[in-house]
């Protein structure tokens, strides 16, 4: 009897020591899977923000004028005016964005009137690169007198400015993006104050 009851003392034992080691299985891997899905939130979170390429932002910000001379004169409508242009290159990558030289063009009812070189540049990670170029804008390329008098007799001449960056970012230190950023804005000023009455870049 005694013995019997050794035995079934045993077995329980057994059985709990195996219970245990079940258990502790059961947690290990459940901490290994937790772990492994913890990991991959990580991954998923570093692939979307870390290593998802946008594509930076280029704008025209301001602008101020060196010389400006116009003239409504319907036998004669013209105008010659100096514009100074501040651009800016927003980065929102991780990595840097590295561009090539460009240029910027000025547009009257989409006739060219002027043009400026973009030189060749970089903007860091998550910054704006703001920089200054001047260019001539001129009429003399621009053959309707009757529209070109009505236009700066109405105080404000509307010109649009359009340029392209071509260049790389880069990511993890050793890889590249290609990537480009285009320019598309539309500017009013004012000939009377002689200053930008209005600015707006898409």
């Amino acid at each position: 009897m005694a013995e019997k009851d050794h035995h079934e003392q045993e077995s329980s034992a057994t059985n709990q020591s195996k219970e245990l080691k079940k258990k502790k299985r059961i947690k290990c891997l459940l901490y290994i899977f937790l772990f492994a899905v913890s990991h991959a939130i990580i991954m998923i979170v570093f692939t979307l923000t870390i290593l998802k390429i946008r594509t930076p932002k280029f704008r025209l910000t301001s602008a101020a004028f060196g010389s400006f001379r116009y003239s409504a004169a319907a036998s004669n409508p013209s105008f010659n005016i100096m514009i100074i242009a501040e651009l800016s290159v927003k980065n929102r990558n991780f990595g840097r964005f590295k561009f090539r030289d460009s240029n910027i063009s000025f547009y009257y009812n989409d006739v060219v009137v002027g043009s400026a070189f973009v030189p060749s540049g970089r903007a860091g990670a998550r910054s704006t690169r703001r920089f200054a170029v001047a260019a001539d804008l001129s009429s003399a390329g621009f053959s309707d007198r009757a529209q070109l008098s009505a236009g700066l007799g109405s105080g404000v001449l509307l010109l649009k400015s359009r340029s392209k960056l071509r260049g790389n970012v880069g990511k993890l230190v050793v890889l590249k993006k290609k990537k480009s950023s285009e320019m598309d804005c539309d500017i009013a000023i004012n000939l009377a104050k002689k200053i930008v009455g209005d600015l707006s870049c898409i």
